[in-house]
């Protein structure tokens, strides 16, 4: 994997060779990784001798902070929960990460490439983390459907400019939940 270093330079070569300044914008993943990982079992062995089919739940949240002048780490947190009559299957919660390089693009843009475009970007490996680790847990591996990040980011503006709009006041930019 390319060090963050060396993205931020591309970033800047790419720029300067455009028109000799840095002001182009320019995006990018420096990298990805798995900040934590829990998977719970917690009815083994037993819960392999259940016939009904479990119930599963998939909640996610999307956070950014900024990590540097123009680094960024955008985190997709998935939390899946398995359930059948007899109690919990299964529990795996996922942190997943990546640094994220912005430079010379508006607050607004920033903001839409880190709470949607990332999410998209990280979301096919966060999936598979998942599916590792059920498969792991001694369950058919869980394919996780895929989300539609740019969709919620947008359901997500509305709906905060309707609330904005309801109450009259002036309120800062998009909170990064999802």
């Amino acid at each position: 994997m390319a060090d963050e270093n060396d993205v931020l330079t591309n970033l800047d070569n790419q720029a300067n060779e455009a028109n000799g300044a840095d002001n182009q914008p320019a995006a990018g993943i420096i990298t990805q990784y798995v900040k934590d990982l829990s998977v719970e079992n917690p009815q083994a062995p037993e819960v392999f001798q259940w016939t009904d089919q479990p119930k599963v739940d998939v909640q996610f949240n999307i956070g950014a902070q900024a990590r540097g002048e123009q680094v960024n780490e955008v985190e997709l947190k998935i939390t899946i929960t398995a359930t059948a009559e007899k109690g919990t299957a299964y529990i795996v919660e996922l942190s997943y990460c990546g640094l994220v390089g912005i430079r010379n693009i508006p607050e607004e843009q920033a903001h839409a490439f880190l709470y949607a475009e990332a999410p998209r970007i990280l979301f096919p490996f966060a999936r598979r983390v998942i599916a590792d680790a059920v498969r792991d847990a001694g369950f058919p591996p869980l394919m996780v459907d895929p989300i539609d990040f740019n969709g919620l980011y947008v359901q997500q503006l509305q709906a905060r400019r309707q609330q904005e709009e309801g109450t009259g006041g002036d309120s800062p930019a998009p909170a990064g939940n999802a």
